[in-house]
Formats: C-alpha cells, structure tokens, sequence
C-alpha cells in the first residue's frame, strides 16, 4: 500500500511540475510577442509607457537573460522608478545572445560612459552572470555597487549540455566562464538572489552562497517568477537595501 502511495504521490508530482512548466512558457511567449510589438531594444527615453533616466536615487541598469530584451524586466523597472531611480537600458545588447564576457564590458562601459554611480544592476537569469562578471572584471573606478539578480543560474545548469545552440551551452556546469565566477565568492556579499521554489531550466536553483540575500518566492518558473506579486516589491527592498548599505559605508 505504502509503494502505490508514494507511485501516486510521484505521480502528482511530476503532473504538477509539468503544469508549472507549460504555464512559465506561456508566460515567457507572452512576454516575446509583446517585446515584438515594441521597440524593445531602444532606450528607455524614446519608449513610450516605460520609466527614464531621471530620479534622485541611485541609478538602476537593467541586464535580461538570453534571447529576452529588457521588457521582460518593465515591470520591475516601473517598481523602482516610481521611488525615485533613474532605469537605464543597455541597447547595444538587442536580445542578448552573445557570449557573457562582451556583455559585461558593455555593462562597464555604458556605466562609465554615462558617469553613473553608486548603480545597482537589476537582472533576470544570464543577466545576472553578466552583472556579476562586471562586478568583478568591468568596473575599476568602483561604479557598480550591487546586484539584485532574478533566477540566475549562478551554479549552471546541467540541462544546458543538451540544447545544441551557443547562447545556452554557456550555462553548463563545466562552461569557464562560469566556474571562474563560481570561484569569486566575495562579491556575492553585493548581491541579492531572488528565485521561485521551481525552475525549470535550473534543477539545482538559484541560491548564491555568501549573498547578501537569498529570497524564495511563491511562484514556480524561471520566467513566471517576474509576475509574482511579491517580487516588485522585494526588488524595491533590495535596491534600497544595497543603494543604503553603501552609503552608510562611505558615510
């Protein structure tokens, strides 16, 4: 009776974990078809319903995962506008499929470019290895100061050896780049990790070892997470928390 139960159990899990699955690529279709209907990859000052380059407080630099432009992250950019940041977008990424190395020097030279400071990146999946490379690598004069990071696959992924395309094999376990960043354990001390409880393109999770933060949310998915309810809000927690830290530091 026991063995028929934990069948059934078996059972019901892998129905529910598929469920999941099919809603976070619907969500992610979603979100691909209306970045299509817009002029995604163009500066936030020349798209209409999204927020500028103007406000107060630290400036925030939105970094997408691969194949997604930085409407995947509107949302969120809208959250911590409305307090105050500045959203900056990195054009020159278009949908984001060229390798992480020469995303994070773009990231440091449009940072430098622009003269900001005390920034904090606000990223989704690849974007934050592309943060945290810049982090370490991108950023002699200091201007990067933290990193809230959404579904990051900071340990890999093991599925990534089976998708034949460049873009995602880079997200294996044994890729270099990734085990060099895997190494460089004190800058996670800037860095918030923010994950649902289920990700499928991420069996082993998001959770970064010596972060400043590790936030599980409610909603399953590697993309649907951006729709949690929750997540504008703790984005904007830790934006303020990571922009904080730092002045009090230089204080």
């Amino acid at each position: 009776m026991a063995a028929a139960d934990d069948v059934v159990r078996r059972a019901e899990d892998l129905a529910r974990r598929g469920l999941w699955w099919a809603h976070d690529y619907a969500y992610a279709g979603l979100r691909v078809l209306e970045s299509l209907r817009r002029p995604d990859a163009a500066p936030l000052t020349q798209v209409p319903d999204v927020p500028g380059r103007n406000g107060p407080r630290a400036p925030v630099v939105l970094v997408p995962g691969v194949y997604e432009s930085w409407a995947f992250l509107r949302r969120l950019a809208w959250a911590v506008h409305r307090d105050g940041h500045p959203v900056h977008v990195l054009p020159a990424l278009g949908h984001n499929r060229g390798p992480i190395p020469d995303a994070a020097s773009q990231l440091g030279r449009y940072v430098a470019e622009n003269g900001l400071d005390d920034v904090v990146v606000l990223a989704h999946s690849k974007g934050g290895l592309i943060g945290k490379l810049a982090m370490l690598r991108e950023d002699p004069e200091g201007r990067l100061r933290g990193m809230v990071a959404v579904a990051t696959p900071f340990g890999g992924s093991p599925l990534a050896r089976w998708v034949p395309l460049a873009a995602v094999r880079v997200f294996r376990p044994t890729d270099a780049t990734l085990m060099a960043l895997a190494a460089e354990r004190a800058v996670n001390a800037r860095i918030v990790s923010v994950y649902g409880p289920f990700d499928p393109h991420i069996p082993n999770g998001s959770h970064l070892d010596g972060a400043m933060a590790n936030v599980e949310l409610a909603t399953p998915g590697h993309f649907r997470v951006l729709a949690d309810p929750r997540l504008p809000g703790v984005v904007r927690d830790c934006v303020e928390r990571l922009s904080g830290s730092v002045a009090r530091r230089a204080a």
